[in-house]
């Protein structure tokens, strides 16, 4: 089963010619979403071949224009591509008005449905799911109303154990009951266990979106025990009174959320424009938390 992330952008308000603003493409299972979508991003999906009409939500963290000025456009490209499918847009309060009023100037008529979706940036929740993952939503600390988004896998059914549900003769309609977690009774009253002829599945995988925030431990209980974490870290510690003014993060701060939330990997990125490589703030974040990486334009990362 698939579940991975691809990084677009990697850097923070300001483009540089090795990294772009942020936006990130994830396939879970069969299911595509775009979280974030800065300056250049329909430019970075073409680029490392992934196709705009895949994207069924699109998921806005806040409206600093390097985390949405991308989206028109992207929107309007679907448009010219034949999209006729409609696509849902998660975001803060004001992300639906902004929309709509650059393609009513624009006298822009798109063929397919926008399916706006207004979320409470200071409250938290599950505002999407099906039978493949769930999509949730919680606060998180910066300048304006920002929110977090976790992307997590649905428990998949247990696994059959074929050679023993064969050699015992069991019957081939009841092992999509056992394969659920449930006994069964056969036509002569014995119980077929479920234990005995199916394993566990492997637990379900997450992964959280941490953009623009300051160092802010009540989003612990949200990511708790996540897959993988995404975590800004635009500044090192030489910087940390600038993290601090401008409301965000540095890399030991994300470090340090990480190893309290006991998550697997930590990803950190929203690198300010100064830096050129991270090289320094993976030094700083593996002093706190080690599996951890600085995330780079066009790098795919497998949950």
């Amino acid at each position: 089963m698939h579940f991975s992330v691809t990084i677009l952008g990697s850097g923070s308000a300001l483009p540089t010619e090795r990294r772009n603003p942020t936006s990130q493409y994830i396939e879970c299972n069969g299911r595509n979403l775009l979280i974030d979508c800065g300056e250049g991003t329909q430019v970075q999906l073409r680029k490392y071949g992934i196709k705009l009409q895949r994207i069924e939500h699109v998921l806005i963290s806040h409206l600093h224009g390097d985390h949405y000025f991308g989206l028109v456009g992207l929107l309007s490209s679907m448009h010219l591509l034949g999209r006729v499918k409609p696509i849902n847009i998660y975001g803060p309060e004001g992300l639906k008005e902004i929309i709509e009023l650059q393609l009513h100037y624009g006298n822009s008529r798109l063929a397919y449905e926008l399916n706006f979706h207004t979320l409470n940036a200071r409250s938290s929740g599950c505002f999407f799911e099906d039978d493949i993952f769930s999509l949730h939503h919680f606060p998180l600390s910066h300048k304006i109303p920002t929110i977090g988004y976790l992307v997590q896998e649905k428990e998949r059914e247990r696994n059959l154990r074929t050679e023993i549900a064969i050699a015992d003769d069991i019957r081939i309609e009841y092992m999509h009951r056992l394969k659920k977690g449930e006994d069964v009774i056969d036509e002569n009253g014995n119980v077929i266990s479920f234990k005995k002829y199916t394993k566990a599945p492997k637990k379900p995988r997450s992964y959280a979106f941490c953009s623009d925030t300051k160092y802010y431990e009540p989003i612990i209980p949200f990511i708790l025990n996540a897959s993988t974490l995404y975590h800004e870290a635009t500044f090192t510690e030489a910087f940390a009174g600038r993290a601090k003014a401008t409301f965000h993060s540095t890399a030991i701060q994300a470090a340090t959320i990480a190893k309290k939330a006991e998550v697997n990997k930590l990803l950190i990125g929203h690198l300010s424009a100064r830096y050129h490589g991270g090289e320094v703030h993976i030094e700083e974040a593996k002093t706190v938390f080690e599996n951890c990486e600085v995330v780079e334009d066009g790098s795919t990362y497998f949950i």
